[in-house]
C-alpha cells in the first residue's frame, strides 16, 4: 500500500540524479528494445549506486523497525496495565446483553436474506437464463454467490469458507489500493496540488532505484528513505502481523484491550468497525454484504488493468483514462497491440 501514497521525490545524496522512467522510452520502435534499454540502464545503475545508499539509511531503518513495532508493544502495555483490566471489567458486565441483542440481529438478517432478491435459489446466477448444472455446495447462503464455481474449488463447507474469507480479504486491500493510486493524480490534475510523482508505478519504480521518497510531498517526511522496496516491504509485514495475528485468533483477540466485536471474522461489527451503525437494518447490511463484495471484485480486475496499461503505455489509470475519452478509437487496448 505505500506505493498509493502521494510522494515528492528527493535525492539520496548531494549529487543531481535522474531517475530513469518508462516514459522515457516509450518512443522506441519496438517492446523489446524498450525492455533491453530498460534493463541495461537499470544494471548501469545498480553498478553507480552500489551499497553507498543502504549503508547510510540503517538509522532509518531502526526508525521503521520501532515505529512498526510499536503498536503491537502499546496494546501488549495496555492489555497487562491496570487500565486494560479495567476496560475488561466494563466490557464483562455489558457482554451477556450485548450477545443477546446479536443473537436477535442475526435472526432478523437470516430473515431478511431469505426475502432478499441477492440469496437464496432465486439470486442471479453468473449465466443468466442459460441451463447449467449448478454446484449443490452453492445454494447462495453467501453475499455474491452466482453459482460460479466451475472447478468445485469450494466444494467442502471449509474450503468454502476459506476462499470467501480471502476473496474479501483481497476485495478490500484492492479497492483500497485502488483509491491510492487514482486520488494522487486526480489531486494532481484538478485539485491543485504538486507531487513531484503521483503515477502509483513511478513511485515503486523510483524506490528500486534507492530514491528518497517524502510521503505527502512534504520534504523531510519519509520513514523509508533510500533502502528501496524490501525495507517498506519489512515494514508492511511488521504491520500487517497484529492484525493477521487477530484475524487468525478470532474476533475475542481485542477482548483484553476491553472490546467486544459482535459479529464474525468477515464481519465484527460493533463501534470500532460500523461506526456509522450501517448494520442496526438487517436488510441493507445484507444488500450492503453484496454491493461490497461486487465492488471488491470490480477493484480486483481493475488492478489488473492498471498492471496492463502500466506495462504497455508508461501512463496512469487517470491519464490512460482521459486519453481514452479524448480519442477512444486511436487510444484503445487494440491499437497498442496493432502498433507494438
Amino acid at each position: 500500500m505505500s506505493f498509493c501514497m502521494c510522494y515528492r521525490a528527493t535525492t539520496a545524496s548531494t549529487a543531481p540524479r535522474r531517475v530513469a522512467l518508462f516514459s522515457d522510452f516509450i518512443a522506441d520502435s519496438s517492446t523489446k528494445s524498450l525492455r533491453r534499454k530498460w534493463i541495461s540502464q537499470q544494471r548501469v545503475k545498480s553498478r553507480r549506486v552500489g551499497n553507498t545508499s543502504i549503508r547510510a539509511s540503517w538509522q532509518e531503518l531502526a526508525g521503521v523497525v520501532v515505529f512498526s513495532a510499536l503498536p503491537f508493544s502499546l496494546v501488549k502495555a495496555i492489555a497487562n496495565s491496570s487500565i486494560g483490566e479495567a476496560l475488561q471489567d466494563r466490557m464483562m458486565k455489558t457482554k451477556a446483553a450485548a450477545q443477546r441483542n446479536e443473537q436477535s440481529a442475526r435472526t432478523a438478517r437470516a430473515a431478511a436474506k431469505e426475502e432478499s432478491v441477492w440469496f437464496g435459489d432465486a439470486r442471479p446466477k453468473f449465466l443468466g437464463p442459460i441451463p447449467f448444472d449448478y454446484p449443490d455446495h452453492l445454494k447462495g447462503e453467501a453475499p455474491g454467490d452466482y453459482g460460479f464455481d466451475i472447478l468445485l474449488l469450494g466444494r467442502e463447507a471449509e474450503d468454502f469458507a476459506k476462499f470467501f474469507n480471502f476473496e474479501i480479504l483481497h476485495a478490500r486491500w484492492a479497492m483500497l489500493g485502488a483509491m491510492g493510486a487514482v486520488i494522487p493524480e486526480l489531486l494532481v490534475r484538478y485539485g491543485g496540488f504538486n507531487f513531484s510523482e503521483a503515477v502509483w508505478w513511478r513511485v515503486g519504480y523510483a524506490k528500486l532505484q534507492g530514491e528518497t521518497l517524502d510521503y505527502f510531498g512534504i520534504p523531510g517526511l519519509h520513514v523509508a528513505g533510500a533502502q528501496g522496496v524490501l525495507v517498506i516491504a519489512f515494514c508492511q509485514v511488521l504491520l500487517m502481523v497484529g492484525p493477521e495475528y487477530a484475524r487468525y485468533c478470532g474476533i475475542e483477540a481485542l477482548e483484553p484491550l476491553g472490546i467486544f466485536l459482535p459479529g464474525d471474522i468477515n464481519y465484527p461489527g460493533g463501534a470500532l468497525f460500523d461506526p456509522l451503525g450501517l448494520s442496526k437494518d438487517p436488510a441493507t447490511f445484507e444488500n450492503l454484504k453484496v454491493k461490497e463484495i461486487k465492488n471488491g471484485r470490480l477493484a480486483m480486475v481493475a488492478w489488473l488493468g492498471f498492471y496492463a496499461q502500466a506495462a504497455v503505455t508508461g501512463k496512469g489509470p487517470v491519464e490512460n483514462l482521459i486519453d481514452f475519452l479524448n480519442d477512444p478509437v486511436h487510444q484503445n487496448l487494440f491499437s497498442y497491440f496493432v502498433h507494438s
